[in-house]
């Protein structure tokens, strides 16, 4: 994967919505959304196992896990 793909999902704003509040409906929507994404799931796949893991606990993806 090339390094705009990696980093736009590293720097995603919906992500970044998730982040500063969970519970919001951009927050819940990014939830949703990284369920589907490709972009999102050739970014997790790119990763190191330890750091998918991490990201996994941190967003509660159990597939991920």
């Amino acid at each position: 994967m090339g390094e705009t793909a990696k980093s736009s999902c590293e720097q995603c704003a919906f992500r970044a919505r998730y982040d500063r509040n969970p519970r919001s409906f951009l927050g819940r929507l990014w939830r949703w959304h990284a369920f589907i994404c490709p972009g999102w799931k050739k970014y997790m796949r790119s990763l190191s196992d330890e750091e998918r893991r991490q990201l996994a606990a941190r967003y509660r993806l159990a597939k991920y896990m």
